[in-house]
């Protein structure tokens, strides 16, 4: 009797995984579906289902193609990154018959690699005289969040497999091209099968040194500098266990404010607000933090106080819409609008709009869109479709108590109150001279008030109940 029904190759983008398929490929009685629970395509990109399951039916029922992946011949399973189909995870991970591979890379790596198959569009190379080469900027903001993800992925990963008794088979990035270890990969799959040789046909990709690959050099060593150097080897073993909200962290340039985002439309009126408490310009706030410097941080700020700001849910859920998928922008979620105009049916624009050009978009078709992905709101927060749940629409509560891992905020604070709340809190530091806050942004607040009414109001208390019942929201109007 086989040991596995099928087996689950957990990697992300740009840790090998398409070369690693391509060795499983090679052994007679293995087969590797590619990205079976990408949120935008089932399998490949260039294919609209994969064994029969189409899009739509596999976000109806993910456990099927699960079960039509395991009916094929042989062993066969699917690549899966920390953005797919987290309803899949329930189903594989406490499941002994499901083979788990864990795949890893030098996050770095990982990362410049990324940026430089975004901006050179090249994902796998298979002739190295088409070899497209460019240097991407270093954001260490931005490759603290990627590092959150994959932590955050990883740690979940070994808890689970802790906590059912399970072991997986970890590969490093480095064994892809030892034929050695993937014998042994093949092995432990229950395949006696050996193979003398590997797929040569994909090439490494920018093979120089990470430092010749970006065009700042010296400002990421620096950047690097403050982060813990264990965190920057294999994972699991990420130290400390952060959450993911820490690099979103925004400090005063001089004073003890820290602001702790709870997303939704307020960082970008705050961060002018918290730079104008010190008279600087907004570049010159604290930003990126790791759980080290936010600790150096508090201790060179011993009057400091921390503050999060609630905002209403229909106001958010509406910002959130306007601003990830309905607007042109440099905030839009490409992939997500297209797959909730694919597979939810969300009734939008083929393409995003200007949002001050709405020309053949009216208001009811916006509270028609707006409406419908309210509802798609609902079914996303409760862990039924398979795309993420972004930290623009995730509940409050959630986002708060994510937060309380590493400690609450001192004050939360409303919207609706920051006027008079907001020199409280500047007393408390010491200061007595108080910038105003910027009011809210007058076209999407006008949208929102034209077609606000009863039926918005109950879909959002539907989404976000928990958010008004922990926080004793009332009706927006």
């Amino acid at each position: 009797m086989k040991r596995f029904d099928y087996f689950v190759v957990f990697a992300e983008m740009r840790t090998g995984s398409n070369l690693l398929e391509a060795n499983i490929n090679r052994f007679a009685d293995l087969s590797c579906h590619g990205e079976a629970f990408n949120p935008s395509f089932p399998g490949y990109p260039q294919f609209d289902d994969l064994l029969g399951i189409d899009l739509a039916a596999r976000e109806a029922d993910p456990a099927a193609l699960i079960d039509r992946i395991k009916a094929q011949d042989g062993l066969a399973g699917f690549r899966f990154f920390n953005n797919h189909d987290a309803r899949v995870l329930d189903i594989c991970l406490p499941d002994p018959r499901c083979a788990k591979i864990i795949l890893t890379r030098n996050p770095i790596d990982s990362f410049v690699s990324w940026k430089i198959a975004k901006a050179t569009g090249q994902w796998k190379l298979t002739n190295a005289t088409h070899a497209k080469v460019e240097k991407i900027k270093f954001d260490l903001l931005e490759f603290e969040s990627f590092l959150g993800r994959i932590q955050t992925f990883q740690t979940l990963l070994l808890n689970r497999l802790q906590k059912s008794g399970q072991t997986a088979f970890y590969l490093a990035y480095e064994d892809l091209r030892d034929v050695d270890v993937m014998n042994g990969l093949a092995a432990f799959l229950g395949c006696d099968e050996q193979l003398s040789a590997l797929d040569r046909k994909l090439k490494k990709q920018n093979p120089a040194p990470v430092i010749d690959k970006v065009t700042n050099p010296d400002e990421m060593r620096e950047g690097l500098a403050v982060l813990d150097q264990f965190n920057l080897t294999r994972t699991p073993n990420f130290e400390p266990k952060r959450g993911p909200m820490v690099p979103a962290y925004v400090a005063a340039p001089d004073s003890g404010l820290l602001y702790l985002p709870l997303r939704g439309g307020l960082d970008g009126r705050m961060s002018d607000w918290m730079a104008a408490v010190d008279g600087k310009a907004p570049k010159h706030l604290r930003r990126g933090f790791s759980q080290k410097t936010l600790r150096a941080w508090k201790q060179n700020h011993q009057t400091h106080r921390s503050f999060a700001v609630l905002r209403h849910p229909v106001v958010r859920a509406h910002h959130a819409f306007c601003t990830h998928i309905l607007f042109d922008g440099p905030r839009l979620f490409p992939k997500i609008r297209a797959s909730l105009r694919k597979v939810h049916k969300l009734p939008i624009p083929a393409e995003p709009l200007s949002q001050h050009n709405l020309k053949g978009y009216d208001i009811v078709a916006h509270r028609t869109a707006f409406l419908a992905f309210v509802r798609f709101l609902q079914q996303n927060l409760s862990g039924q479709t398979a795309i993420r749940t972004d930290p623009a629409w995730a509940s409050q509560l959630a986002v708060l108590q994510g937060m309380a891992h590493i400690g609450m905020p001192d004050h939360i604070l409303r919207e609706e109150s920051l006027q008079s709340h907001l020199p409280f809190l500047c007393q408390q530091i010491g200061m007595d001279l108080v910038p105003p806050f910027a009011d809210i942004d007058e076209v999407e607040m006008s949208l929102l008030l034209e077609i606000y009414d009863p039926e918005i109001e109950q879909a959002v208390r539907d989404a976000y109940a928990r958010d008004y019942l922990a926080f004793g929201f009332e009706n927006l109007r």
